[in-house]
């Protein structure tokens, strides 16, 4: 048997009453909320994921459901709550994080695997029960997998569209961002948003199937498409966003009113034409989507990008699947210009972090620089340097 642990930064469930350090969440009253919530739609497991609806790496606040549901504020995760059991499943990298931010609530699972998750459900749940997730924050192949380990177990898996952490989360929640979405000027670019366009229909009408639309769920394709920028996610330059792209019309589902005039007016200059962008409101995409499939359609989609929600609602026939977008792959060859700007991006980049060096070899030996401040002083660097609009990630800084 191990000894207790004497480390105050991690939490001790098997003392009485429990240890918790100052970093971890009560979640009593929010899992009690869950809990009932769960029974009144007849639910007898939640699966809470760490994703939004776009399959991003990077979250808003707003989307952060597992941090808010569990208190662990890992990049990655998965956490299930029964009525009577709570557990979260993450990698290496966070079990010691999440055992200074869990409190006594939650079993840490040390592991990622569905298998294992599913496991734990069939021994959770009994036969006849019913296991639940928002099928717009799972991808295709996620719900593939819960739904093959759970096949034939007596157990279903029901996909439901109201989202139960949102609704006890309710006006507690962020708000979605308001800040601006504007248009990147032509010499970032290389290509104008109508080249792209055109360009993503020759393919349609090149390939086999001959697909009559594209469907971009990924935030940084519509970002790309139309060369439009955003700030809805730290560290991203996106913004949320639907793109249904066909042979003669161009439908952006996003919240028209935070584009700035100029991007509006970029979008608007082909009407009435093929290269009219409509803009339709961000949460209109479902609606539109099953409207669209009722006729004689093709609608070309990236599997790695889309929900199961989005992909449920066309009909399997009607569906042209491939791991990535014809948008994901265009936008992964860079133009000349683009390459150009890349190598001048690094070359200012590499001037921040050569001063930064510089600073520490001063600073360390004098006791006067620790990892904090050590991070703080190189973003200050990077945000000195022309064109800069903050780091791609939080500085990750260790000595030692």
């Amino acid at each position: 048997p191990q000894a207790p642990s004497t480390r105050t930064d991690i939490r001790d469930c098997s003392t009485d009453p429990p240890y918790l350090p100052p970093t971890a969440t009560n979640t009593t009253a929010r899992l009690a909320a869950l809990r009932d919530t769960m029974q009144a739609h007849g639910v007898h497991a939640y699966i809470v994921p760490s994703t939004d609806a776009h399959m991003s790496e990077y979250i808003s606040k707003r989307d952060a459901r597992l941090g808010w549901i569990t208190g662990f504020t890992g990049s990655a995760g998965t956490s299930v709550v029964t009525k009577d059991k709570a557990a979260l499943w993450t990698d290496s990298r966070y079990w010691t994080q999440a055992e200074r931010e869990l409190d006594c609530n939650w079993e840490l699972q040390r592991t990622t695997w569905i298998e294992s998750i599913a496991m734990w459900i069939l021994e959770a749940v009994p036969v006849g029960g019913y296991i639940s997730l928002d099928p717009f924050l799972f991808s295709i192949a996620t719900w593939n997998s819960y739904s093959q380990a759970l096949h034939g177990s007596g157990r279903t898996l029901l996909p439901l569209e109201t989202n139960l952490v949102d609704q006890v989360w309710s006006d507690q929640r962020p708000p979605p961002s308001s800040s601006e979405i504007y248009s990147l000027p032509a010499a970032f670019t290389g290509s104008s948003w109508q080249e792209k366009v055109a360009g993503i229909r020759q393919q349609m009408e090149q390939h086999v199937r001959r697909p009559t639309a594209v469907l971009l769920s990924g935030l940084e394709e519509t970002a790309w498409l139309f060369n439009l920028r955003g700030d809805d996610i730290p560290y991203n330059p996106v913004f949320y966003s639907y793109t249904l792209l066909t042979n003669t019309s161009i439908s952006l589902f996003v919240e028209g009113s935070r584009l700035a005039a100029a991007a509006r007016e970029s979008l608007r200059s082909g009407c009435p034409g093929p290269l009219c962008v409509e803009l339709q409101e961000y949460g209109q995409v479902s609606a539109h989507l099953r409207n669209y499939t009722r006729g004689n359609v093709t609608v070309w989609l990236g599997t790695e990008y889309t929900t199961y929600g989005l992909y449920g609602i066309i009909p399997q026939e009607k569906l042209l699947e491939e791991s990535y977008s014809p948008v994901m792959t265009a936008k992964a060859v860079k133009n000349a210009q683009e390459q150009e700007l890349l190598r001048a991006a690094h070359v200012r980049d590499a001037v921040a972090v050569i001063q930064y060096l510089l600073w520490l070899e001063k600073m360390v030996p004098q006791g006067r620089v620790d990892e904090f401040s050590g991070a703080q002083h190189i973003d200050a660097l990077r945000r000195a340097q022309q064109h800069n609009h903050g780091p791609s990630f939080q500085s990750i800084s260790a000595s030692g």
